[in-house]
């Protein structure tokens, strides 16, 4: 296989300044329109990724508060310091 454009099987790529003049202005229209197109799709999706981004870092944040506000409650209690351990009762074997 040769990696020469002429021969690819694919579209080949486009110079717009060497193939200016191959272009007819209504090949020039189409690639506008779709370029605009690809635009607003990628604003698009940047909004939406920056939300979806915004969106995680609060749930992120809001998780890491109720872990830590319940570390500091648990730390807080004290009804179990109350509590005396049972004495040990030793048997004695006769």
């Amino acid at each position: 296989m040769q990696s020469d454009e002429r021969s690819s099987e694919f579209m080949q790529k486009l110079d717009l300044l060497r193939d200016k003049n191959r272009l007819k202005y209504s090949d020039l229209i189409y690639m506008q329109q779709a370029e605009q197109i690809a635009i607003e799709r990628a604003l698009k999706y940047k909004n939406t990724r920056k939300r979806c981004t915004v969106g995680g870092l609060c749930l992120g944040a809001l998780a890491i508060g109720i872990y830590v506000y319940t570390i500091r409650a648990v730390k807080q209690e004290t009804f179990l310091d109350d509590l005396n351990e049972p004495e040990k009762i030793i048997e004695k074997k006769v």
